[in-house]
């Protein structure tokens, strides 16, 4: 059945239109996600995925996948075709969605910690397209590096409702930031705000940005949005994928 499945997924992908054939490498993940789909449609199960949702006349469809060899790195991503960052589509209500999605999935990245890291710990990211290695929107979720986590405590009070830059370099990158009230994070639409942003509009395909709670342990707090544009940025240099602040014996 699982060899049936992701057959059927590599002929699915050749008819759906926005599969590049002309560099199938940026499209591995698309496939992964045709054989999440087919296997919720076909057996009720989610596999290879860790959870697929396949939306309804209210919400899109979201799968959530493990990075392949990394017991945290989990991405986020929609059912539908979404080329990524520049999507026009991610500035309406969709943006917001797979946000809601993104946030709801952070657990997956706790519980494999065994609870060491809290949820409101767990980062999100998205790359541009040249930061990118895949043409199918995936929001990246896992630990923060704890050099980014001090960063916000020190000089969080700073960052305010409104686009202003980060007071310091975060792995050597000058990033803008953006505050996020508690109230405000659900309904919240990250694409649409780098829009906002001066001389961004159109550009964003040059983006990359990172989400995390400011302050974990205060959840009246909200989130700090971190962003910055170049060719090739990749907010992901953020993000401490072997969750070294989580290991037993470490505070997070």
């Amino acid at each position: 059945m699982r060899r049936m499945l992701v057959v059927a997924s590599l002929f699915a992908v050749t008819l759906i239109p926005g599969a590049d054939a002309a560099n199938p490498a940026r499209d591995v993940l698309w496939v992964a996600l045709q054989g999440c789909v087919l296997a919720k449609k076909a057996a009720g199960r989610s596999f290879p995925c860790l959870s697929v949702d396949l939306g309804d006349d209210t919400r899109p469809g979201t799968a959530v996948l493990r990075a392949p060899g990394q017991p945290t790195h989990t991405v986020v991503m929609p059912t539908d075709n979404v080329s990524g960052i520049e999507a026009p589509v991610l500035q309406g209500p969709r943006g917001a969605a797979y946000w809601r999605a993104a946030l709801d999935a952070r657990h997956f990245v706790s519980d494999a910690l065994q609870g060491r890291l809290p949820v409101a710990a767990v980062g999100l990211e998205v790359n541009s397209v040249g930061g990118r290695s895949q043409d199918q929107l995936h929001i990246h979720l896992d630990c923060m590096h704890r050099s980014v986590t001090a960063a916000l405590k020190a000089h969080g009070d700073a960052v305010g409702e409104s686009w202003v830059p980060f007071p310091v370099p975060l792995e050597e990158e000058q990033y803008l930031a953006l505050r996020v009230p508690a109230d405000a994070v659900e309904t919240f639409n990250p694409f649409a705000a780098l829009a906002r942003v001066p001389g961004w509009r159109g550009r964003l395909h040059d983006a990359s940005f990172a989400a995390v709670s400011a302050d974990p342990d205060d959840p009246g707090a909200g989130m700090i949005l971190l962003a910055y544009r170049m060719p090739e940025a990749s907010a992901e240099e953020l993000m401490d994928h072997s969750c070294r602040a989580a290991r037993p014996g470490r505070g997070t």
